[in-house]
């Protein structure tokens, strides 16, 4: 007899022979509700040992979610099906779910809930938390849903990963004996990119316009592109290569990057002031909403952030800015003319000695400028801070800074050498994207529209404290190193908006130094300030923390879909799904080909129709795209196609004169709570007679 046949005759016989009125009644109670159970034996732990019995919740708290979160996944590997949806006869006293089998996840949170209890409490009530759990298990065979391994399988599953999660806890309490800052900021980060990764494989948001466009780039792997460097590209191409063509697989990448960008500023606000301005930060850039977006979603900010930090760093090693503060003030101090030149010295020698970082310097701007060109503001504030402060003023005449510049350049040189081929079309974009055409004007509206888009990203409290630390800070070597490095780069924008439009994440790197002078001011001294000034800037940072929340589930709010930001990140999967089914029935007789007007749709509709197709995009007078740039349709005659558009409308005129025939359906997508997010008009268009292809002549 093999295991599976074992396996099936044990569950029938639990599900049937053992059949009873009272096991009837009380198996699916369990199955529901053994929290019930569960409740008076924790509140008897709290009452005889309430500090090792919150250690003990919180454990388990922390390893049910790990253990329901990777058993979910081990269902998907495993995909056995449910005995009540495969074998006859089978008793099914509650519902029977369309989901996988193996592992049981009660079997799996019961166990992992009731493991640290039963490890850190040393009560003999606790073998009643094993009694209880083993009920949970042998209800879901007897309730007809799950196979006795299955249990076996999550029972065993969920104790090991509270033990895990219990020697983890362990090894952090050791550790934060010697490293506090650092075994703190190890388990936050941990924590909270675990949860992202959780959030990018179960969370509501599609991949974003701009994400699917980058994948599309990371298919046809180039030199450079029309509106960006190459950088994003490469980072897509490898993700999916490893993960497949998947949102985790792109978005990967943006959880690392923004943990290393974190630990960057942790080093850097170390370096400046100490371990504690370091860790605020890293948390700090955490939780921002302006920030926090960029370690879902995956695109050139996530970069920027990462690659403006690492020069940030690579820049405070190479000019010495900590030490040179240090000297200064001995040299002050001493009354002797030669102590006084010694610093200076000190100072030519290092840089001398630098010449390392001010090469890895060049190297990250480079690679900065690859994935975005406002990386070249970079060049500016250094400038600024070398040339404002009179005890760096002489590294601008030593060779570290130009052999950066030069060294960056040529990382740059592949984006020069494909737009030599292109007719300088990033130019033309960038020159347009800043309304450089438009003229001389004043835009009060944009101003304030920029402005106000600040105060949501950031947060009004937490913005204003931002803004006071830096510029009390402004003064002193390190103080200076951050004042410069922010309000330039906030300023171009701000004056740019009375110009024109100016998004709201253009500034970010702007405030990457802001996060640590309000950490060296305000967050490393809230211990010791007054009750008031404490509540203030806690209020600071909690509400920019609710706002990170509610960004993440916008649906917490139930806000109008008009003023929902992440709805420009849903509806995407469902217009795939019916485009996907179209494509299929359509294609059996001819060749069909997929279109839109826009670079957005396109993307979106490459990625989520199923086996990802080639996509085009149609220009009807808009602005020239990366589409513009690889084969068009125009020579595939005879071919039927799928022409898509958001909002409910026409086809346009010239679109419809290319084909013989032109059938519309429409699709309306709304969210769980029946609200529309989006209406999209599908076009069936039978038989391509053939399209002028028109060359853009805006940028």
């Amino acid at each position: 007899m093999s295991l599976l046949e074992i396996d099936t005759t044990v569950f029938l016989f639990i599900n049937t022979e053992l059949q009873n009125n009272f096991f009837d009644i009380i198996m699916p109670f369990i199955t529901e509700r053994a929290y019930l159970i569960f409740l008076p034996i924790f509140l008897w732990f709290f009452f005889k040992d309430r500090k090792n019995a919150l250690i003990a919740l919180v454990i388990a708290f922390a390893s049910t979610l790990i253990s329901d979160w990777s058993s979910n996944a081990l269902k998907h590997y495993f995909e056995r099906v449910r005995p009540c949806n495969e074998l006859d006869g089978v008793r099914a006293l509650v519902g029977c779910a369309r989901s996988f089998s193996m592992p049981s996840n009660h079997a799996v949170n019961a166990f992992a809930f009731i493991t640290p209890f039963f490890i850190l409490l040393k009560n003999r009530v606790r073998y009643a938390l094993i009694i209880v759990a083993f009920l949970v298990g042998f209800s879901r065979v007897y309730v007809g849903v799950h196979y006795p391994s299955d249990v076996i399988v999550g029972a065993l599953f969920g104790i090991v990963s509270a033990i895990s999660i219990i020697g983890f806890y362990k090894w952090s309490l050791k550790r934060f004996e010697t490293k506090p800052y650092v075994t703190l900021l190890f388990v936050f980060l941990l924590a909270i990119n675990l949860f992202n990764i959780y959030y990018i494989q179960n969370g509501p948001l599609d991949l974003s316009p701009d994400e699917a466009h980058y994948w599309e780039w990371s298919r046809r792997l180039d030199l450079s592109y029309y509106s960006k460097g190459p950088m994003i590209a490469y980072l897509i191409h490898l993700g999916t290569y490893i993960f497949g063509d998947t949102v985790f697989g792109i978005r990967i990448m943006a959880v690392m990057f923004f943990i290393l960008s974190s630990m960057l500023l942790y080093k850097l606000g170390k370096n400046l002031y100490d371990e504690q301005v370091g860790f605020f930060s890293a948390v700090l850039l955490q939780i921002i909403p302006l920030f926090s977006a960029y370690s879902i979603l995956f695109t050139i900010d996530s970069l920027i952030i990462f690659f403006w930090s690492l020069s940030l760093y690579l820049f405070s090693k190479a000019s010495n800015v900590k030490s040179l503060n240090q000297h200064t003030s001995i040299a002050k101090d001493n009354s002797s003319a030669v102590s006084n030149q010694d610093p200076l010295i000190k100072l030519k020698q290092r840089s001398n000695m630098s010449l390392a970082f001010w090469s890895l310097l060049g190297i990250s701007i480079g690679l900065g400028l690859l994935a975005k060109y406002t990386m070249a503001l970079f060049y500016i504030c250094a400038f600024l801070f070398l040339f404002f402060s009179k005890d760096h003023r002489r590294l601008l005449f030593t060779k570290g800074p130009a052999v950066a510049f030069i060294i960056s350049l040529l990382v740059l040189s592949p984006v020069i050498i494909w737009n030599t081929n292109h007719e300088w079309v990033t130019l033309k974009h960038t020159a347009g994207q800043v309304h450089i055409a438009d003229g001389f004007q004043i835009s009060f509206k944009s101003f304030f529209e920029f402005l106000g888009s600040q105060f949501g990203v950031i947060t009004p409290l937490l913005l204003i404290f931002m803004a006071v630390s830096v510029w009390k800070i402004r003064k002193r070597c390190e103080g200076s190193f951050l004042f410069w490095f922010s309000i330039p780069i906030i300023a171009i924008f701000l004056i740019k908006s009375l110009h024109a439009k100016v998004q709201a994440n253009w500034a970010l790197s702007g405030y990457l130094t802001c996060i640590i002078a309000f950490s060296a001011i305000y967050m490393k001294n809230l211990y010791s300030a007054k009750i008031g000034f404490k509540i203030l800037v806690s209020t600071a940072v909690f509400l920019s923390l609710i706002v990170t929340i509610v960004a993440h589930y916008p649906s917490l709010l139930n806000l109008p879909i008009e003023n929902d930001p992440t709805s420009k990140l849903r509806g995407w999967k469902e217009l795939g799904a019916e485009v996907s089914k179209i494509y299929e029935q359509t294609s059996t007789t001819r060749p069909v080909f997929i279109f839109s007007d826009r670079y957005q749709v396109s993307s979106e509709l490459a990625f989520y129709i199923k086996g990802h197709p080639v996509t085009y995009c149609v220009n009807l007078g808009r602005r020239m795209n990366q589409y513009d740039f690889w084969p068009g349709f125009y020579n595939l005659l005879h071919y039927d196609a799928i022409f898509v558009r958001t909002g409910y409308g026409k086809i346009p005129y010239k679109v419809a004169k290319a084909f013989k025939k032109v059938e519309k359906r429409s699709l309306k997508v709304y969210t769980k709570n029946q609200i529309k997010i989006r209406d999209y008009s599908i076009f069936l268009c039978y038989d391509f007679k053939g399209l002028k292809k028109t060359t853009p002549d805006s940028f």
